[in-house]
């Protein structure tokens, strides 16, 4: 498979940052983006490489070459004039071969490619775009996406949002059929999203990829230094999911959100303090943030599986507005106990996913390729510790929420906080030590 990185662009809003340079070439952590994609890009066999250049592209190709000192094979796309982020690739159809990976040449990632590349060669998009959750869904383009995988629609992040929308950011990393070229017009500006994927969502022709891993553009001063911190505390080849990762497993009701009982509608939902700023250390190490939560409302029919992703829209919402995000969201809709009049009969099962069961845990430790071992559960019951007890993951109680009054199993925590961050200050700060380095576990 080959690439394209869209290396076009001026960067204006670096400012200082680029000086004399195009924005690709500006270093993060001693070494200029380009070559941090290249080298991405081979580690998975992909050695053929174009790059698409028109600001300074002269020096983009006077620094990068043929591509034979990074093990590749480098030809260029010289624009005479800016085609936009589609516009350069029309005639390249057959060059390109059947797919191609395509990337925009500010965006610092780490992926396992191949299996991305394989996830999209498995369905028959003609596009498959990496999505994630990041610190600013407000200002990015959001996405749709059902549960298939296929995209339904784009918020574009110039438009006005008066609604609660997921987390589900447009990376700027693609896996694209070369059919899909035939939408683009020639010798014509034209941006990818707005003038080619839009009208391919629209016919169901475009999926999304979703993924833990690390994929952040540096267009902005602010952006930048986060990245480059990142870049030199190993976060960012620490995420790629060839690799073992770890995460911190978050209940919701009590340990996120206030605690009110069962929440059944939006509006009942409201953070807990110190929340936003709990899970923003999180985001800025090297664990996941997944929240694993039993939601009995289905079964008891108090609302359906859209009415608690609308729930989930909204503290998402809640989350991106001031910076912060969970990697994931797994939820139990069941309850054993039968014979109410009201219930939900299909859902009143016993199963595997509800706590302490740890059907969502094992789901997410497969999806995401976690050690458990070197994992945490967060939560403010006993079933949370239970449930963390039962996946082998270090245990910590919070007083958040009913703070363990459930008594529903004879079980102590590992490590008690009096809220979320007093716990992610405790692991991050390597005061509350994961079982994996624990000669001694023991429960009371």
């Amino acid at each position: 498979m080959k690439a394209v990185i869209m290396a076009g662009g001026k960067g204006t809003r670096l400012g200082q940052r680029t000086l004399d340079l195009p924005k690709p070439l500006v270093p993060v952590n001693g070494k200029p983006v380009l070559e941090h994609q290249i080298d991405n890009f081979a580690r998975y066999g992909i050695t053929e490489i174009w790059v698409v250049i028109g600001h300074l592209g002269e020096q983009i190709e006077q620094h990068l070459g043929d591509g034979s000192q990074y093990g590749v094979s480098i030809r260029y796309i010289r624009e005479d004039r800016p085609l936009g982020t589609a516009g350069a690739l029309h005639g390249m159809q057959e060059t390109l071969g059947e797919s191609f990976v395509l990337a925009y040449g500010d965006v610092v990632f780490d992926v396992n490619l191949g299996q991305m590349i394989d996830y999209h060669l498995a369905h028959h998009w003609l596009g498959t775009l990496a999505v994630h959750p990041n610190n600013h869904p407000y200002d990015s383009d959001v996405l749709k996406v059902g549960v298939d995988g296929t995209v339904q629609a784009i918020y574009p992040k110039n438009e006005k949002r008066d609604f609660d929308y997921r987390n589900c950011v447009n990376a700027g990393l693609f896996v694209l059929r070369s059919s899909l070229i035939a939408a683009i017009a020639p010798d014509a500006k034209q941006d990818l999203e707005k003038d080619v994927l839009t009208h391919l969502i629209a016919e169901g022709a475009i999926g999304a990829y979703k993924t833990t891993e690390y994929m952040k553009d540096m267009g902005t001063p602010d952006r930048f230094d986060k990245v480059q911190a990142h870049m030199e505390q190993g976060v960012v080849h620490a995420k790629n999911l060839s690799q073992k990762q770890k995460a911190i497993f978050l209940d919701r009701d009590g340990t996120i959100n206030r605690y009110v009982g069962l929440v059944t509608n939006p509006d009942a939902l409201e953070l807990e303090t110190f929340v936003i700023d709990a899970l923003k250390r999180i985001n800025d190490s090297s664990f996941l943030c997944i929240v694993v939560t039993n939601q009995p409302v289905v079964a008891r029919n108090l609302c359906t599986e859209e009415e608690v992703d609308r729930i989930h829209d909204r503290m998402e919402t809640l989350l991106g507005n001031e910076g912060a995000y969970v990697d994931d969201i797994l939820y139990c809709p069941h309850h054993p106990d039968r014979g109410y009049p009201e219930e939900n009969k299909a859902y009143k099962i016993a199963c595997s996913c509800r706590k302490p069961g740890i059907g969502m845990v094992l789901e997410a430790a497969g999806r995401y390729n976690i050690d458990l071992s070197a994992s945490y559960f967060i939560g403010d019951t006993t079933v949370d510790i239970q449930t963390g007890y039962n996946a082998q993951t270090t245990t910590i109680l919070v007083g958040t929420g009913l703070g363990g009054s459930d008594d529903k199993y004879a079980i102590g925590p590992d490590y008690t906080a009096q809220h979320l961050l007093e716990a992610v200050d405790g692991i991050l700060s390597g005061a509350f030590q994961p079982r994996s380095e624990r000669k001694y576990v023991e429960h009371s």
